[in-house]
């Protein structure tokens, strides 16, 4: 069912589950199989924590916005946040090196497994805007 979703969640790990749970429901409207719409949860739970977490820093005066664009061939998820922005090709690789013995790092990583599409920009207010779109049909 095409519709959008747009609504504002504190910076805490409880909006991080509501965010799973709103688009996995929205993922099961337009008729994405269950793995399917577990994998696009979890990539919608990393890019929150990192909202959250990296983002805004858990600071209780920012929000994270969060838009979800359901149409009749994908999902859309749009989550942005008020920290300072980051550069994808300054993340370092979670597979080289050093990196793979790091506890963390790697949910940008599993993010681009699971999606179709994933794009980062800076805000005009210098947060990180993150788009992750899911087709209903696979190429």
């Amino acid at each position: 069912m095409p519709g959008t979703l747009d609504t504002s969640l504190e910076s805490n790990l409880e909006s991080v589950n509501k965010a799973e749970a709103l688009c996995v429901d929205a993922c099961k409207q337009i008729g994405l199989d269950e793995d399917g719409c577990m994998d696009l949860g979890l990539a919608v739970r990393e890019a929150m924590i990192n909202a959250v977490a990296h983002g805004n820093k858990y600071d209780t005066a920012k929000q994270v916005r969060l838009i979800l664009e359901s149409r009749a061939d994908s999902l859309r998820i749009t989550i942005i946040d008020q920290g300072d922005g980051f550069d994808l090709n300054r993340v370092p690789d979670p597979t080289e090196g050093d990196n793979l013995l790091r506890g963390s790092g790697r949910g940008l990583l599993l993010i681009q497994t699971f999606v179709d599409e994933f794009t980062v920009k800076k805000t005009i207010g210098g947060g990180a805007e993150v788009t992750l779109v899911k087709y209903t049909i696979s190429d």
